[in-house]
C-alpha cells in the first residue's frame, strides 16, 4: 500500500523510518516532512492543517493508509475530514483529540470517572482565578486549556508566580486562545513516567515506558520547551505500577471515552506522576509523544502498520505488542536559545556517520535542504540522536557519544538526559 504521514517533526521521522520497514509498504509520503524524512518518503509540501489538500492529494495518489503525528490537525478535525471521503486514517476524531485539545475537559473527565488525577479548578474569569490563588498551597500549577506546543504549564514556587503566570497565559495570551480558560491543580510530586498506548476505542495496547525532559537546562532548569531527550524504559515504572494503571487509569480512561459518545481510536500518551498515593494521571496527549516517540519506536518488534490498521478497524485484542528486552536514550541537538530566540539555515554536517552504525539513529526534527542541497537546521529541536544498548547506562553513553558525531554552528544539549537512572 501507499502510506501518507503528517507532520514534519522528530517524531514524524520516527514514524516513516518504522512504516518503511513493513513489507507491505511500497511508497511514503510526507506533508509537510523535512531533510530526513526525505530519505523514506517522498515529501509533499501541504501543511498539516490544510485538511481539503491533504484529502484530495490522499485520493488523486490512492493512499491505502494516513497517519496523523501532530496535536494541531487532529483537535482540528483532520481524521473527521478524512472519514468523509472514505479514506482510511489512523488517528482520534474531533470528538476524542478533546482528550488532549482541552485541558479542562480531561480534568473533568477523570473527576466523573474517578481516574486518579491532581486536584483542580478551572477559570474562565482573571480576576476569579487570581482571587483563588490567595488561599491556595503553594507550589501550584497552572495550565493553558488548550494546545501550546507542549509549553502552557507553568510551575509556579510562590504566590507572585502564580499571580504573574495568571497574567501570563489570561491577559498577555502568550499561548493566545489556549489561556482563555485555565485549570490551576495542585503540585503533585514524584517521578514523572511517559507511557505511550495504541487504543481501537475498546482495547488498549500499552507500549514500553519512557521519561521526557521538558526543561531547557540541565537539572531540570529553565523554560519549558516540547521535550529535551527521553529514555525508555523507565526502571520507575514497576510491575505493580503497571498493573495499578492498567486497572484503575488506561482502561477506565478508553471506557470513559466510550460512555462518552467519543470513542478513542489512535495513540493515547499516559502522562503519568508516581506519588506517594500511587499514580496519578498529570496529561493525556492524543497522539504519539516527541520525543518519546524516537526511543519507543525502535525498541519495538511489531510491523507498525499492522497495529495502526488494527487500530482503524477495531481488531487491536488480536494483536500483543513486542519490545525488545534492551532500552534506547535520545538526547536533543537544538539550536542555542531554545525555546525562544535562535538562528535557521545553519549548515549541519557528519550526518552519514549514522548510515553505517546499527543501533543508532538521528531523526530530524528541524531542518531542511538548502538551494545548493546541503542540510540546515529549520528549528529550535534540530535533531534526536538516538541509541540503544543492553541497559539504560550504555544506552546513555552511546547517545552522548553520537551526539559528537555531528556539528552544526550554536549546537545545544542537555548533559543530563537520563541522570535519574543513577539514583537507583
Amino acid at each position: 500500500m501507499k502510506v501518507l504521514i503528517v507532520g514534519s517533526g522528530g517524531r514524524e521521522h520516527a514514524i516513516a523510518w518504522k512504516v518503511a520497514q513493513s513489507p507491505r509498504v511500497e511508497k511514503i509520503y510526507c506533508a509537510p516532512g523535512n531533510a530526513g524524512i526525505a530519505e523514506f518518503a517522498e515529501c509533499v509540501p501541504i501543511g498539516a492543517m490544510e485538511f481539503d489538500k491533504l484529502t484530495a492529494f490522499a485520493k488523486e495518489n490512492e493512499i491505502g493508509l494516513t497517519v496523523i503525528g501532530m496535536d494541531d490537525p487532529l483537535v482540528g478535525g483532520v481524521v473527521d475530514a478524512f472519514e468523509a471521503e472514505g479514506l482510511r486514517v489512523f488517528g482520534p476524531r474531533k470528538n476524542a483529540a478533546v482528550l488532549e485539545g482541552s485541558k479542562a475537559f480531561s480534568k473533568e473527565l477523570m473527576k466523573k470517572y474517578g481516574i486518579p488525577t491532581a486536584a483542580y479548578e478551572t477559570f474562565d474569569d482573571p480576576e476569579k482565578a487570581l482571587e483563588y490563588l490567595e488561599t491556595a498551597k503553594m507550589p501550584i500549577v497552572l495550565k493553558a486549556d488548550g494546545l501550546a506546543l507542549g509549553k502552557g504549564v507553568l510551575i509556579c514556587g510562590n504566590l507572585e508566580e502564580a499571580r504573574e503566570g495568571v497574567r501570563t497565559l489570561m491577559l498577555d495570551k502568550q499561548f493566545g486562545s489556549a489561556g482563555n480558560t485555565i485549570v490551576i491543580e495542585e503540585f503533585m510530586t514524584g517521578r514523572e513516567v511517559s507511557v505511550l498506548s495504541f487504543v481501537d476505542g475498546n482495547t488498549v495496547r500499552i507500549m514500553t515506558s519512557a521519561q521526557d525532559h521538558k526543561r531547557a537546562k540541565d537539572g531540570d532548569q529553565g523554560l519549558n520547551t516540547g521535550g529535551m531527550g527521553t529514555f525508555s524504559p523507565s526502571p520507575f515504572y514497576t510491575p505493580e505500577v503497571d498493573l495499578f494503571c492498567r486497572e484503575h487509569i488506561y482502561q477506565a480512561t478508553v471506557d470513559a471515552m466510550k460512555a462518552e459518545g467519543r470513542p478513542f481510536q489512535g495513540v493515547i500518551f499516559f502522562g503519568l506522576m508516581l506519588t506517594e498515593e500511587g499514580p496519578k494521571v498529570l496529561e493525556y496527549n492524543a497522539r504519539f509523544g516527541d520525543p518519546e516517540t524516537q526511543v519507543v519506536l525502535p525498541r519495538m518488534k511489531n510491523d507498525i502498520v499492522d497495529v495502526f490498521e488494527a487500530c482503524v478497524d477495531g481488531t487491536l485484542d488480536q494483536i500483543e505488542l513486542e519490545f525488545e528486552d534492551n532500552a534506547a536514550v535520545c538526547v536533543v541537538l537544538a539550536s542555542d536559545g531554545y525555546p525562544e530566540h535562535y538562528e535557521k539555515g545553519l549548515p549541519i554536517s557528519g550526518l552519514e556517520n549514522f548510515q553505517s552504525q546499527d543501533g543508532y539513529y538521528v531523526f530530524h526534527a528541524g531542518t531542511r535542504f538548502a538551494e545548493d542541497g546541503q542540510i540546515v537546521t529549520n528549528g529550535g529541536r534540530v535533531l534526536g540522536v538516538t541509541a540503544k544498548g543492553t541497559d539504560l547506562r550504555q544506552a546513555r553513553a552511546n547517545a552522548y557519544a553520537a551526539t559528537e558525531w555531528v556539528q552544526f554552528d550554536n549546537k545545544y544539549k542537555r548533559n543530563d538526559i537520563g541522570k535519574a537512572i543513577d539514583e537507583i
